[in-house]
């Protein structure tokens, strides 16, 4: 969420200035884990994910000097659901995750006009994870899958900035990292922002990221996509 929330207040300032916004990601979660007896996948729609939530945080912060920002987005769900009627044994999958992702990047501004501003961001993506899978069939006790583990990757990025008004603009923001076969991530995100004062911004959009890593020889995926809104305060 930083991608878009981390905006330079005014281009041409010599000083910091910063940006810390609260937000809140409403999405689908697709995660599933391979195992030598098969794949177990576990869906989860944001509706029902308010139903199942334990405890979530969201938020990102941006320091900005010139056509240089700093950027970080921070997000800790944790939550458990089931899915049921899977396979021809109507089977059931309980999957309960304590996920957090930490991305980290270095911006530089490198085309501005007074529409459009465009940036180029490196950085890093740490993603950390404690999943169980359990599957239950019948009668027949649950087999229990757990990952637990954590990495850092590699991300490269870029940023545009189209100014639409003096109240509304509009960001959009994608990345992607890992660069090896058994590791990989990738974002889309995109928001309109619209400035309540010279301090207040609000903005709602779309996101969509994604994880795919290989997990003690074995492929683990996580992938997250729907809106997301959220406010912005400037200092």
């Amino acid at each position: 969420m930083v991608a878009a929330f981390g905006t330079t207040a005014s281009a041409q300032q010599s000083d910091w200035s910063y940006e810390a916004t609260i937000y809140l990601f409403m999405p689908e979660t697709e995660t599933s884990i391979e195992t030598p007896s098969g794949t177990l996948d576990g869906t989860l729609s944001f509706s029902d994910a308010l139903s199942n939530l334990d405890f979530a945080f969201m938020g990102a912060f941006a320091a900005s000097n010139g056509r240089w920002s700093l950027l970080a987005d921070y997000n800790y769900t944790n939550l458990s659901f089931s899915n049921s009627g899977l396979g021809p044994s109507g089977s059931t999958l309980d999957t309960s995750f304590t996920t957090q992702f930490l991305s980290g990047y270095v911006a530089y501004r490198v085309y501005e006009d007074p529409s459009v501003q465009l940036d180029i961001a490196g950085g890093f993506r740490w993603f950390s994870t404690e999943t169980n899978f359990t599957l239950t069939s019948g009668s027949t006790p649950g087999r229990t899958t757990v990952v637990d583990d954590d990495w850092v990757d590699p991300v490269i990025g870029a940023r545009i900035r189209y100014v639409f008004s003096d109240k509304w603009t509009g960001t959009g923001f994608v990345d992607y990292g890992g660069f090896r076969s058994d590791s990989e991530t990738w974002q889309v995100l995109l928001t309109a922002d619209y400035a309540i004062n010279d301090r207040w911004v609000i903005r709602g959009g779309y996101r969509y990221i994604a994880f795919d890593h290989e997990i003690g020889g074995n492929d683990f995926e996580f992938h997250q996509s729907g809106p997301v809104i959220g406010a912005t305060y400037r200092f």
